[in-house]
């Protein structure tokens, strides 16, 4: 077995007979003019002999180092698990696939402090980054600090130029929830959330559009423990809503959990939408009516617009994501 730091690129270009410019423009992924069957040879070649090349300081002496960073935002209310949060996971599964379509590296960062993504972003070189789950924070702020593009998540501040910022229609969600309500006979209507700003506010909001009437507004605690506390404390009020709209898929599938718990049969005594059309959806019984995102969508978006603002320095853009309410069976007509 050969020792990786005795393998250089010479010994590998010696032993396939080709040149060492060859197997360097392999290793760094610059395949376009060499046949497939060498670049599998090498690559074999590379594998079998253990030849680790220092990436870091390669990826630093380049004019790009193809790496995009994800930044998000490691909020408490994730409770130290903001990579297993439905909404997440979701978007940076289809960042990483639409990353790699690109012929682009993906670099994932959680954080409480977003500037710290100006040191992110110098360390490894990036050409860009998307920002994740920071709401209403300073991005111009941030934007002066980094001369790379970087495209916002669900941003909720005034664009001054030079940042793209790519939302979901919050409002019309809320909306599409508030009219299917109201088309099942719901009078009585409750609204979940651990805040009552931003992108939540829009969901509530077009909720009572919808509705044609101001629905209730609950706002629950972030962490799961008082959550618990809280619905036990208000149980009874719970039990007189027809219909509760969770903000998040996340919260509506806890509180089946807890209504179910509780002895409260879904959707029979109390009917369950969520939001973001996540995974969870069909992995609680019944399963979620919920509104859909363009997780795909907004991963495509977010990386052509990164492109963009590569090319043109000064490119700007709010841009909004259309969404789609899916009924499923957490949810029923009322009878009357």
């Amino acid at each position: 077995m050969w020792a990786a730091d005795k393998v250089r690129i010479v010994d590998i270009a010696n032993e396939l007979g080709v040149s060492t410019a060859t197997v360097s423009n392999v290793i760094h992924g610059k395949t376009k003019k060499i046949s497939g069957q060498t670049v599998k040879r090498v690559q074999e070649k590379l594998e079998e002999r253990g030849y680790i090349p220092n990436m870091a300081a390669t990826l630093l002496a380049q004019n790009s180092s193809r790496i995009i960073g994800v930044v998000i935002n490691d909020h408490e209310k994730y409770e130290g698990r903001v990579l297993t949060d439905p909404f997440i996971s979701s978007s940076v599964n289809y960042l990483a696939d639409e990353i790699e379509r690109n012929d682009y590296f993906m670099m994932v960062k959680k954080t409480t402090d977003l500037m710290t993504a100006v040191k992110f972003a110098s360390m490894w070189n990036m050409v860009g980054m998307v920002i994740l789950g920071f709401c209403d924070h300073e991005y111009q702020e941030l934007r002066s600090c980094i001369h790379i593009p970087f495209v916002v998540y669900d941003g909720y501040f005034e664009n001054r130029g030079r940042i793209c910022n790519i939302q979901l229609d919050d409002w019309d969600g809320g909306h599409q929830v508030g009219e299917y309500l109201r088309g099942l006979g719901h009078r009585r209507v409750l609204c979940i959330s651990d805040n009552q700003e931003c992108m939540d506010q829009q969901r509530y909001e077009g909720l009572c559009s919808g509705l044609g009437f101001e629905a209730d507004f609950m706002e629950i605690p972030m962490l799961k423990e008082g959550r618990d506390r809280y619905y036990q404390e208000h149980f009874a009020q719970l039990r007189g809503y027809s219909a509760i709209f969770a903000v998040s898929d996340y919260y509506a599938v806890d509180l089946i959990h807890f209504l179910q718990s509780a002895g409260v049969k879904i959707p029979d005594d109390i009917s369950v939408v969520g939001f973001d059309d996540s995974v969870l959806c069909e992995q609680v019984v019944p399963s979620l009516t919920s509104v859909r995102q363009g997780y795909q969508a907004r991963a495509q978006m977010a990386v052509r617009l990164l492109k963009q603002m590569r090319e043109q320095p000064d490119y700007t853009g709010d841009f909004t994501i259309p969404v789609k309410l899916v009924e499923r069976g957490s949810s029923r007509r009322l009878c009357h």
